[in-house]
């Protein structure tokens, strides 16, 4: 089950379906997708992603899943891929807050996402050979960026997970937080961001994926950062940057 709240101009998305660890069925994709799609209609300026219970989401839902007739593509590539894209394309600031199992398709839903707050208690890696399978949803490509082919391998033959707090301090994702910290941290930054210059985040969002996905050198990132900045000049926002600046008050965001 998939909870949309929208309260003001922050929306959260809840995985709410804690007697599977939140795991997601081909119905429960398009189900996020949808959510997802709402909240951008509703032109939220913030969005947390979340999951109930003791784990964020331990990744696709294979109860009554026979191997012998299973449509992987159609699952990973139908279904999840194109709502990860979603997500990673969101515009607004998104964040997540993980706790327990972030597995498997619930490690993609972390890797799409803008920003990640894990407790100091998550599970994060690749238990995928016990059932003959591989990692998905992205996580071979965070994996070897931020951890090397070594270590990549390593989690991958091992089974071993990772704890929230060796994910952060290997660079995988943003803040570690105490498990009863997690939620009220990551909506207090939504809370902020929503509250801020949403054109300019945006611009660096699309920086940063350009850089991610383009491999740009410097020079190149340079030239679409200024051509961003000069962008923003038309904004209301940047205006109000500058008068609030300039005036010696906070400044007033209005998100355009």
């Amino acid at each position: 089950m998939i909870d949309l709240d929208i309260d003001g101009a922050v929306a959260q998305i809840v995985l709410n379906n804690p007697a599977k660890l939140n795991a997601l069925d081909e119905q429960a994709v398009r189900d996020l997708g949808d959510a997802y799609a709402e909240a951008e209609r509703a032109s939220v300026r913030a969005l947390v992603l979340r999951g109930e219970g003791r784990a964020f989401c331990a990744g696709r839902d294979i109860a009554g899943v026979d191997p012998r007739d299973d449509d992987v593509m159609g699952y990973l590539e139908g279904l999840v891929t194109p709502v990860l894209q979603r997500i990673s394309a969101f515009p607004a600031p998104t964040f997540a807050a993980a706790q327990g199992a972030s597995l498997g398709v619930g490690l993609g839903l972390l890797i799409a996402t803008d920003v990640v707050y894990v407790a100091d208690t998550a599970k994060i890696g690749s238990p995928f050979a016990a059932l003959g399978a591989t990692l998905d949803s992205g996580g071979h490509a965070l994996f070897v960026e931020r951890l090397g082919a070594h270590r990549t391998l390593d989690l991958i033959y091992t089974g071993r997970l990772l704890s929230g707090t060796e994910a952060v301090a290997a660079g995988l994702f943003s803040q570690v937080l105490p498990a009863d910290e997690l939620l009220d941290a990551t909506l207090a930054a939504a809370a902020r961001a929503a509250a801020g210059a949403t054109a300019a985040f945006l611009a660096s969002k699309r920086l940063v994926a350009a850089l991610r996905d383009e491999r740009l050198g410097l020079w190149a990132s340079m030239r679409q950062e200024n051509a961003a900045q000069a962008a923003l000049c038309d904004t209301v926002d940047y205006r109000e940057g500058f008068a609030a600046f300039q005036e010696k008050r906070a400044p007033r965001f209005e998100g355009r």
